[in-house]
């Protein structure tokens, strides 16, 4: 009886984790510290620039039309700023859901930036609500590196990869 009254809320936290969804995901591990945009938002935008901050084999997949790779561990300021100048220019982060993203969007405000957004959701959200990814040969593609099983389940649409 014991043993069950400890098993209990492992199986609880268990199984309340596989159900989360990726607004649970990001209230637990973001600060909201750079604003969110919503994929439906994106339209409504003009000339933003978006940049992709997950690691190589996650954007060779597929990415966002025109994403400049900025990576995430390992980071390169000197891609940004050399690329954009004008430091008011609109800035929409993105990774799988939008937890990596943050972290670049602070050190992008760090740098200076002013009208940095990380894309609630990330690329997952994006492909989810009907948004065309692109592979390196600038094709439409349905496929979206997951980063790893675990993480492809918030990826509803497009095929998984995760290897």
């Amino acid at each position: 009886m014991r043993k069950s009254l400890y098993f209990l809320p492992l199986l609880f936290s268990f199984a309340m984790s596989a159900q989360q969804s990726i607004p649970r995901v990001l209230k637990m591990l973001n600060k909201e510290s750079v604003p969110y945009i919503k994929v439906a938002e994106l339209k409504d935008k003009k000339n933003l620039v978006y940049l992709d901050a997950r690691e190589p084999k996650e954007y060779q997949v597929s990415h966002i039309k025109n994403a400049l790779f900025v990576g995430y561990d390992d980071f390169k300021s000197e891609i940004v700023t050399s690329k954009i100048k004008d430091k008011s220019t609109a800035i929409v982060v993105y990774c799988s859901i939008g937890v990596r993203s943050e972290n670049i969007g602070e050190k992008l405000q760090q740098l200076g930036y002013t009208n940095v957004y990380n894309l609630y959701g990330g690329i997952f959200e994006y492909k989810n609500e009907g948004g065309t990814v692109y592979n390196l040969q600038n094709k439409p593609t349905d496929s979206v590196h997951t980063y790893n099983k675990k993480w492809s389940k918030y990826l509803t649409k497009g095929n998984k990869v995760y290897e």
